[in-house]
């Protein structure tokens, strides 16, 4: 469904991704984080807002209804339509995620989903850009529930399951069917999967990692279903506060966010922000932009390049098949 989300007259449509807000009971940290996010969304006047998980820190909060509205107050009082996935930490307190996401879709300009009953998670679901000059669906954005923390006999983070990765599968081929071009699509969820290493390693990648990538520990195929679809042009998680860097695996664009929450860890002299997003059409396709927006207001179009972290890569490469 688009719920009103079209391109505009020059053919872009803006997204702002706030990620790991880690909203608790309302203190200066919080206010802080707040401020941040008004004055990039006055920056920037996106078409839509995107929250990528741990809007709150739910086992701190008070009341885990109150704080994951207020989290989402800068995108619902500037009037602009907004979408959310859950985290690792939102449902960790009193409430549930269902009860989570009736508390978020109390929001005017709330745009987020229930998705399927009847596969992992809630929150998966898919929203499409109209474009208006004939009413088609000019790119599709999917957002996955990423889960908390994986069954004990794994460890580690959880992974988003075979019967999400199908569900896409299946909205996939849908839109596919009912336009005769293959219009872009974007991803977006909490926890980043195992090809998040793969680009550092082994890609030139743009930005910066100042911790490990925090993936599951089992590779459920998501990434490799995008590949597959071959309409998917970025993937956009949080999770790691302090990792911003983004590269290009197999025609598939894979960013980290940039973490937006002080009342959370972060590090000296790498702050707080949001990722900015744009789909613009060029000579009758839309291409994928993106940059940085940082909370004294700087506008970061180029992240620092970094080479390969591994010195092998690919055996065919190598062996020049």
């Amino acid at each position: 469904m688009s719920d009103g989300l079209t391109l505009r007259p020059d053919g872009s449509f803006t997204i702002v991704q706030f990620t790991d807000v880690h909203w608790k009971n309302g203190d200066e940290k919080d206010f802080r984080s707040e401020a941040l996010m008004r004055n990039v969304l006055a920056a920037e006047a996106p078409d839509l807002v995107v929250y990528t998980g741990d809007l709150i820190q739910a086992a701190h909060c008070l009341d885990p209804l109150a704080a994951i509205r207020s989290a989402v107050r800068a995108a619902e009082e500037s009037r602009i339509p907004w979408a959310a996935v859950f985290g690792n930490h939102d449902p960790e307190g009193t409430a549930t995620r269902l009860e989570l996401l009736g508390a978020l879709q109390e929001g005017s300009y709330c745009r987020m989903e229930r998705g399927p009953e009847d596969i992992h998670g809630v929150g998966n679901y898919v929203l499409d850009v109209v474009d208006p000059s004939d009413g088609a669906e000019a790119a599709s954005l999917y957002f996955f529930d990423s889960g908390m923390n994986a069954p004990h006999s794994v460890g580690g983070y959880d992974w988003v399951r075979s019967d999400q990765v199908e569900w896409f599968r299946a909205q996939a081929l849908a839109r596919r069917a009912r336009r005769a071009d293959a219009s872009p699509s974007l991803a977006f969820l909490h926890i980043p999967f195992p090809e998040y290493n793969d680009v550092w390693n082994h890609r030139v990648c743009y930005g910066s990692k100042y911790e490990a990538v925090c993936c599951p520990r089992v590779n459920s195929g998501l990434f490799s279903a995008f590949v597959e679809d071959g309409t998917v042009r970025g993937v956009f998680a949080g999770h790691d506060h302090v990792n911003d860097y983004w590269g290009e695996l197999h025609g598939v664009g894979l960013y980290y966010g940039r973490a937006t929450g002080y009342n959370t860890y972060g590090r000296e002299g790498f702050p707080r922000g949001a990722r900015v997003i744009q789909l613009r059409r060029i000579e009758g396709e839309l291409r994928l932009g993106s940059w940085l927006r940082l909370d004294d207001g700087t506008r970061v179009d180029v992240q620092e390049p970094h080479p390969p972290a591994a010195e092998s890569w690919d055996p065919y490469i190598e062996a020049g098949v």
